[in-house]
């Protein structure tokens, strides 16, 4: 690690009311007085307190920069546990990159993609799962997402991983005591308690893979495709759920020809919401390629949202549709039923399986919206997100660290079934160990982290 004194803006670029100029490191505080004239001339930074904030003006040499506040927090109660110092400037680009500019110029190093956490992951004041925490809440796009990420930055699966690995470490400490000094530690009905404890280990760790599904689909978003024939509602649709007008709505059937996809929060949960062309056979060119669109992104969707107009009767086109979305997760908008209607459930379901969800509704006057909004919430989340006590993964490296874990440990109760000497458990043991020790970094290679720190934003 290197330990030179790092900057950079840690606010976006841009016109705002405040831009701030982050500095870590141990030259800091000199750095930051080089360029800092404090309206209260008695002042120096090194001599203040810690997480105290100061007013005053930079310069340039003689030339004022901005009237700004400055923050010093001191090691190794700061975010990097280094000296830090956070100049709030005005937030004009202009002034930004003159304040990094300056700071520079008196000693500091232009920081890399996440260096700030990377060093605080390094001082020992994080652990790897809460290092990657730290972008999941800066990328959250919906509540859920957010208060999932903002409990595992504040340590939930790493008090979970911590629990299970003493565990491991306790059998691990065990085999060696009686293998080192058996006339005082025993094996006597050592493999059965054994047994035991690593059924509820890999309970545990099974618990925490199953939840990697629902954790992605907070983190990343259900990808929800519309999908229908031509003047069906499904653009009606998308603008209802956006809550504007997204999309061209005509009454003219094949008016969208292209993919248009919209990020909405829907009761805290991020559907990626992708409308598509009308599906009907067609010799337009353009409209086809559009249909063919459809039709790929309909095979990638997490969910189907197949809308079918009420008014007119199934023809050919919801055949096809109704046998591409056969082996997808569907709900059915049966549309327009505030016509007279020439589509009914029976006639949807005998071509569907039992169990598909099919919901009334009528985009021009919004009815069976609500109940179409809850059936996605009980469809991925058995009807509720989680409970403030689960412990949920989002994160696809953490999943591959448990599923190594796993198998260690069903490999310990094999050996334990087979009879095998408790000397072989170790090994096994250590391993699994280990690999839940990858999830916080304690063993964990340095191109690794430097490939989760490169995916960070610059600033943080």
């Amino acid at each position: 690690m290197r330990s030179d004194t790092i900057a950079a803006v840690a606010t976006g670029m841009g016109h705002s009311g405040i831009g701030i100029i982050r500095i870590s490191g141990k030259d800091a505080l000199s750095i930051a007085s080089a360029i800092f004239r404090p309206a209260d001339k008695k002042l120096h930074l090194s001599d203040v307190k810690s997480h105290t904030i100061h007013y005053g003006f930079l310069f340039d040499g003689n030339a004022l920069v901005d009237e700004v506040m400055v923050s010093v927090m001191k090691e190794p109660r700061s975010y990097t546990a280094e000296d830090t110092v956070e100049i709030n400037c005005h937030g004009n680009s202009l002034i930004m990159n003159r304040v990094l500019e300056l700071v520079i110029r008196q000693g500091a190093r232009l920081a890399e993609p996440g260096e700030f956490t990377k060093r605080a992951f390094l001082n020992g004041r994080i652990n790897l799962s809460e290092a990657e925490a730290v972008m999941d809440v800066i990328s959250a796009e919906s509540e859920r997402s957010l208060t999932n990420s903002l409990r595992q930055l504040k340590g939930s699966l790493s008090e979970k991983i911590i629990d299970l690995r003493g565990s491991i470490l306790y059998e691990i400490a065990y085999i060696e005591s009686v293998l080192d000094d058996p006339e005082h530690y025993s094996f006597d009905h050592h493999s059965s308690e054994l047994s035991e404890k690593i059924d509820f280990l890999t309970g545990s760790i099974n618990t925490l893979i199953s939840s990697f599904e629902k954790g992605k689909l907070l983190k990343e978003g259900i990808n929800t495709v519309i999908i229908g024939k031509p003047n069906v509602g499904k653009s009606s649709l998308l603008n209802i759920l956006v809550g504007e007008d997204k999309a061209i709505v005509t009454d003219v059937a094949g008016t969208t020809r292209d993919v248009l996809e919209q990020c909405i929060s829907l009761n805290g949960i991020s559907l990626n919401i992708i409308d598509t062309a009308g599906i009907r056979f067609t010799e337009d060119i353009v409209e086809k390629i559009g249909v063919e669109k459809a039709k790929k992104t309909a095979r990638d969707a997490d969910l189907i949202v197949y809308v079918a107009d009420s008014s007119v009767e199934l023809n050919e086109n919801d055949f096809e549709i109704l046998k591409l979305i056969e082996d997808k997760k569907v709900i059915v908008l049966l549309n327009k039923t505030d016509l007279e209607s020439r589509v009914e459930e029976n006639d949807l379901r005998s071509r569907m399986k039992e169990d598909t969800v099919i919901i009334k509704t009528s985009t021009r006057k919004h009815t069976g919206i609500d109940e179409f909004e809850k059936e996605i919430e009980r469809m991925f989340f058995d009807g509720k997100i989680c409970n403030q006590d689960e412990v949920m993964i989002t994160n696809l490296r953490h999943r591959e660290c448990l599923a190594e874990a796993l198998e260690s440990l069903e490999q310990v109760k094999k050996s334990i079934d087979k009879g095998m000497p408790e000397d072989f458990y170790s090994i096994d043991l250590m391993s699994a160990y280990s690999s839940l020790g990858s999830i916080l970094g304690v063993e964990v290679e340095d191109d690794l982290i430097n490939k989760i720190f490169s995916e960070f934003c610059m600033g943080k």
